[in-house]
């Protein structure tokens, strides 16, 4: 595993699009799951429906949904040292990206998303079965969040930020 230390930019730096944090929201007894991702600098979600809370369908999720974006898009994934992410190198070449892991219990080093999982209770509480919403549904609530202004981004919604970066390849800083 690559140590989150090893990454070449602080936990604050949020200059270079394309840097992703990750995570698990899991039902009860882990028998259900959804993946959770947010793009470090615009704050744009992407959550992902899963099957079973195991690293092959992890693997397989994650190459599914992150392939077709742009390589300036899609830099590194930061994640927590969850069983989930097992087959992290399998991951890291499939998508040609590089995986850092946070230190055991320091959700802090994930800041973005542990707020997005935070919101994302609001739609999944604690303790429900994850298994019964289906793909369309988390696709409803990942277009809710990124169409929700967020004062850190000057009151502009994260789907618009990540517009302005998809649609423009040289544009490496939102703010």
């Amino acid at each position: 595993m690559t140590s989150i230390h090893q990454r070449p930019f602080a936990p604050e730096d949020r200059s270079e699009a394309g840097h992703w944090e990750g995570d698990l929201i899991v039902g009860p007894a882990h028998r259900s799951a959804i993946g959770t991702l947010v793009e470090r600098q615009s704050r744009v979600v992407k959550l992902i429906h899963l099957e079973r809370a195991d690293s092959f369908t992890l693997h397989q999720a994650l190459v599914r949904e992150l392939a077709a974006l742009p390589k300036r898009l899609l830099r590194s994934i930061t994640w927590d040292q969850g069983t989930e992410m097992a087959a992290h190198e399998k991951i890291a070449a499939d998508l040609g990206v590089r995986i850092y892991f946070c230190d055991p219990c320091s959700p802090w080093q994930r800041p973005s998303n542990e707020n997005t999982n935070g919101l994302l209770r609001d739609y999944f509480p604690k303790g429900a079965d994850l298994s019964i919403h289906t793909r369309d549904e988390l696709l409803r609530v990942e277009a809710e969040l990124n169409m929700r202004p967020r004062e850190v981004l000057g009151h502009r919604p994260p789907a618009e930020l990540f517009a302005t970066l998809l649609a423009s390849p040289n544009h490496l800083l939102l703010r």
